[in-house]
């Protein structure tokens, strides 16, 4: 498994978005018939429960040789946004587990992954902060993020990623958790490390112009324009370089990047926010992860549900005119998808996805947006 894997992989991460809080913002008021029966949800979810419940081991944590703690802050937090009680043995004894993987330096990890599961971690226990109980946890794990964020001139395309620690390179899957962690630990959309995040979010969109100065959004196709891609440097290692020599959008990172300039602060008519819309538009669809076919599709599926539940968009209207009734069409899709013991796995094992924890963490995530928004 190499390091962009692993990294997909402990997505654990993950979060907009979610990548697991509810971050505050405007309720929006549904139309009748968008929703999916909240019965038919419950038990879902019920069963989802179960299999976690029985997944876990004994220390509270889910499949930590793989991911670390990444793994278990998203099931955790998929528990919790479902409605799960945070005093429930099997969220109860996952949140103990995180907190002892608190280290010195206030991140959330134990051998890798050290931003990664330490955004998704603080998206967890902000879940489950009942009385302010983690609330020193979560500042410092926010203060340990601020120290590893790339802050190197303007001029590097690196400045304001997130990698995986502060020698790597920036991608935008990092830097999309490590906004929703931050903004979920107190942070401000104003606050600098946001701001700076931003800039680096922007340069990872096939949209050519005073915020995106890479020449591979010079290069982009007509149906890549708009739509966001992993990392925004063209090198021989990159899989996503296109015959044109730009860098195909994918849908995942699409809406990883639209729901992070959402919560950033961004308008709907801000340029950007318009054209990822727009690709979005195009390529609507819960049968693929577009640009990947079938690989990430659980993790495909918890950023969609977290970009357009941040969008607001109830139908949300594709390209063509027709109206999707997305959170009753992505709960459809997840109920016929799962397995008879409850949980869920991707035949197609890239990015980790054959682990039924990691892929049934980012269902829960899922339908938990699936259900209509508290006034």
């Amino acid at each position: 498994m190499n390091r962009h894997q692993a990294f997909l992989l402990a997505i654990a991460l993950v979060a907009s978005a979610g990548l697991f809080v509810s971050l505050e913002g405007p309720a929006q008021s549904q139309p009748a018939g968008t929703n999916p029966d909240p019965k038919e949800v419950q038990k879902v979810v019920d069963k989802a429960v179960n299999f976690l419940k029985s997944s876990q081991l004994e220390n509270g944590a889910f499949s930590p040789k793989i991911a670390g703690p990444g793994i278990t802050a998203i099931a955790v937090a998929g528990m919790l946004r479902a409605g799960v009680s945070p005093q429930e043995p099997v969220v109860a004894k996952g949140l103990d587990y995180l907190t002892k993987q608190v280290q010195p330096d206030g991140g959330i990890y134990s051998k890798f992954l050290a931003n990664y599961t330490t955004a998704c971690a603080v998206m967890a226990l902000k879940e489950g902060n009942d009385k302010g109980k983690y609330d020193a946890v979560i500042k410092k794990a926010a203060e340990f993020m601020t120290k590893i964020q790339h802050d190197e001139e303007e001029s590097n395309v690196d400045h304001g990623g997130f990698g995986y620690d502060k020698k790597g390179r920036a991608d935008l899957s990092n830097t999309n958790f490590s906004v929703e962690a931050l903004l979920a630990a107190g942070l401000s959309k104003d606050d600098p490390a946001v701001k700076r995040a931003l800039t680096f979010i922007s340069r990872c969109q096939n949209l050519p112009g005073e915020k995106n100065d890479q020449p591979f959004a010079k290069k982009a196709t007509e149906d890549d324009k708009g739509g966001f891609t992993y990392v925004p440097q063209l090198s021989e290692k990159n899989k996503y370089k296109t015959e044109e020599g730009g860098l195909r959008s994918l849908g995942s990172m699409t809406y990883g990047g639209l729901k992070s300039m959402i919560h950033a602060g961004l308008g709907k008519e801000d340029p950007r926010v318009k054209a990822a819309t727009g690709w979005i538009r195009k390529h609507y669809t819960l049968q693929e992860n577009p640009g990947m076919g079938k690989a990430a599709l659980y993790y495909y599926y918890h950023t969609m549900a977290k970009a357009l539940d941040a969008l607001g968009e109830d139908p949300f209207v594709d390209s063509k005119g027709t109206k999707h009734e997305w959170r009753k069409e992505l709960f459809q899709e997840l109920q016929k998808r799962q397995a008879a013991d409850g949980s869920w796995r991707n035949g197609n094992q890239e990015f980790g996805e054959a682990n039924p924890d990691l892929c049934t963490a980012f269902a829960l995530l899922s339908l938990s947006y699936c259900k209509t928004p508290q006034k």
